[in-house]
């Protein structure tokens, strides 16, 4: 699994740190998202997806 995230697209909803703790974190200014980890291993792999799908503004692609 890799992930990437469009930063630019970010509407700083945080959603992705409350799925995924280990892979996203978001800027102390502005609350955009931060990737963590590119490629998160299995383990973080269901809460990875969830975090994807919660986002409100398709910001992070996972290509498996």
């Amino acid at each position: 699994m890799k992930v990437t995230v469009d930063q630019d697209k970010c509407v700083s909803s945080g959603q992705c740190v409350l799925n995924a703790t280990d892979v996203f974190d978001q800027r102390d200014d502005d609350g955009v998202v931060i990737l963590l980890i590119e490629s998160p291993g299995p383990e973080l792999a269901v809460d990875t997806r969830k975090a994807a799908a919660a986002c409100p503004a398709l910001a992070i692609h996972i290509e498996e």
